[in-house]
């Protein structure tokens, strides 16, 4: 009889364990609103024009809700720059929507790269991107 209670104990014990680590959180949903106005793949476009840029991102778990937006700029590969950053409160917790203008700099020949990250409670993170051309 005591055999078989460690037996089931150890089993029990190890089916927990196995459980939690098999537990690795899913990442957010983010996307590019399409349609309208909005710019949601990659494009070229004349210098001085103003692109309108939609994003949505939404929690994938019950209790890992969005943290953190952020929108990020790399000219032709170089390192990238922070745009836009936005800790996340309230209802943008379970679902984030933003709109924002992206006004294309007077230097024609050039590659702009745009990314939006979204971070959920665990930290872990999606992204979208697209790519400018300025001619």
């Amino acid at each position: 009889m005591k055999y078989l209670f460690y037996s089931l104990l150890f089993a029990l014990l190890g089916f927990s364990i196995q459980s939690c680590d098999e537990d690795e959180g899913k990442r957010p949903d983010i996307e590019f609103k399409t349609g309208g106005n909005y710019t949601s793949s990659d494009v070229t476009v004349a210098n001085g024009d103003t692109l309108l840029i939609g994003i949505h991102a939404a929690k994938t778990e019950d209790e890992d809700v969005l943290k953190h937006f952020n929108v990020s700029v790399s000219a032709d590969g170089a390192a990238a720059t922070s745009i836009y950053d936005e800790d996340l409160m309230g209802a943008d917790q379970d679902q984030y929507d933003e709109d924002f203008n992206f006004p294309i700099p007077p230097f024609p020949g050039h590659n702009y790269k745009l990314t939006a990250t979204v971070t959920n409670r665990d930290g872990l993170t999606n992204s979208v991107s697209l790519t400018v051309t300025a001619n």
